[in-house]
């Protein structure tokens, strides 16, 4: 009898295992939910951060397409961009040609996408890829050229034509030596496809401009930052005395903090190497590099919006793909019928906030924002980010040092109608709570009567 009734408890154990374990995970679960940090928000209308910087403001289109503004360049305007990138230059728009051993170059087809982009408000960001085959070994584009010379002089062309002073007369243009080289082309820095000589020999090209305005050149627009990477190219740079005006790579990651945590790195490793003060782009940018429908979603525009708080002041420009879905893709800004979707709302509630970066602290683990005062408006711009889209969190938020009177206060999201009141303002502070749903984004206004 003691056998039998020692063998009932394990077995009663193991058939409890399973319940056991889910309620471990669940209380794991809401274990991590309660280990997060509310928000406080404390805004100092009298401590200014330094003038914002729209980082937001630019915009990268892929290959799916080889005219993908057509139909959209209004909706474009809208989101004020400052530069539009675009990749496949050279393969896609049959740029050069070559018979009987001449080479011709034909820039009609890109200056079609050029002027569009010119159209929106905005400057050409080329993303100078890939090999033209007709110049390419074997005729493959993610290849070297069969001679350098022929790169350079390509190089020289195109930034001739849309630098010149006698031709496009462009000034800013950027031109950033190819797109991903560690991923189209397997490109290394040093062995048979070194990035370093198909940077070396297109900047040679550049130095061969004349009458241009001024521009910028750059690289290496890879996948992610790579320590050897900065520290092979850069001493590379550093000993053959090439001009370098930017650093750009990539990145693509569903936690914000992933992007700032890169920004860093690039920091002590530009500043190793002599580079701490050279600009730095993220030329594309997005929560997941997949062609999911995530990019469709609520999450994808608070992600944005977390994600320029988080870079705001500390990179020149991060780049959002894409701005237009091609015709099975969901990266776009706008659906391939060109519907808004709602990182573009989210763009566009982001433009708001102008003028001076003001001092805003108390930020939590799910909301965060920033703000900004223009003129006698106060603008503070906060995101509920929540990947599991189920925090929900009410939120204090206090602005100080204000000048007492009366003030119009709105609240704007980005499919709720506009909340206005009118706020008397005693002791100098603005007190309010407010209720941020999951991946909620809210605008502020308070301005002065």
């Amino acid at each position: 009898m003691k056998k039998f009734s020692g063998l009932i408890i394990p077995l009663f154990l193991l058939a409890a295992l399973p319940l056991f374990l889910v309620l471990v995970q669940t209380a794991q679960h809401y274990l991590s939910q309660a280990a997060g940090i509310n928000a406080n928000i404390v805004v100092d209308a009298s401590v200014s951060q330094g003038p914002i910087i729209p980082i937001w403001q630019m915009l990268a289109q892929g290959g799916e397409e080889k005219f993908p503004f057509d139909k959209i360049i209004p909706k474009i305007t809208q989101l004020q961009p400052k530069y539009i990138r675009i990749d496949h230059v050279f393969d896609f728009y049959d740029v050069v040609d070559k018979k009987n051993g001449s080479i011709s170059y034909d820039y009609s087809q890109l200056d079609k996408v050029v002027k569009q982009i010119i159209q929106t408000g905005a400057l050409p960001f080329f993303s100078l890829s890939y090999m033209p085959p007709a110049i390419a070994q074997d005729g493959q584009i993610l290849n070297p050229p069969q001679f350098w010379a022929d790169w350079s002089t390509l190089i020289q062309r195109t930034i001739q034509h849309y630098s010149g002073q006698s031709e496009f007369n462009l000034t800013g243009v950027a031109y950033e030596i190819w797109n991903e080289p560690d991923l189209f082309g397997n490109w290394k820095i040093g062995g048979d496809k070194d990035y370093r000589l198909l940077y070396r020999y297109a900047v040679a090209g550049a130095n061969q401009t004349q009458n241009t305005n001024l521009f910028k050149i750059g690289g290496p627009a890879t996948t992610a930052p790579y320590e050897n990477w900065v520290d092979g190219f850069l001493n590379y740079i550093a000993e053959n005395h090439l001009r370098l005006d930017f650093y750009s790579w990539h990145r693509y990651d569903y936690n914000p903090l992933t992007f700032l945590e890169d920004v860093n790195r690039v920091d002590t490793w530009l500043f190793q190497n002599g580079a701490g003060q050279i600009e730095k782009y993220i030329t594309e940018s997005g929560p997941d590099s997949k062609n999911n429908s995530i990019n469709d979603s609520q999450l994808a525009a608070a992600h944005l919006v977390a994600l320029s708080r988080q870079l705001l002041q500390r990179v020149n420009g991060v780049f959002t793909f894409e701005i237009k879905d091609g015709p099975t893709s969901h990266w776009g800004l706008l659906t391939a019928a060109g519907q808004k979707k709602p990182r573009f709302n989210a763009l566009n509630l982001l433009n708001n906030v102008t003028g001076t970066r003001l001092l805003l602290e108390g930020e939590g683990t799910w909301i965060t924002g920033f703000a900004g005062r223009d003129g006698e408006t106060i603008r503070v711009i906060l995101v509920n980010l929540d990947i599991n889209q189920s925090h929900l969190e009410s939120v204090p938020v206090i602005i100080t040092n204000l000048e007492n009177g009366d003030y119009l206060y709105k609240e704007i999201s980005l499919y709720e109608k506009e909340v206005g009141s009118i706020r008397t303002i005693i002791n100098n502070t603005f007190t309010n709570t407010i209720l941020l749903q999951p991946n909620q984004i809210l605008l502020l206004d308070l301005t002065r009567k």
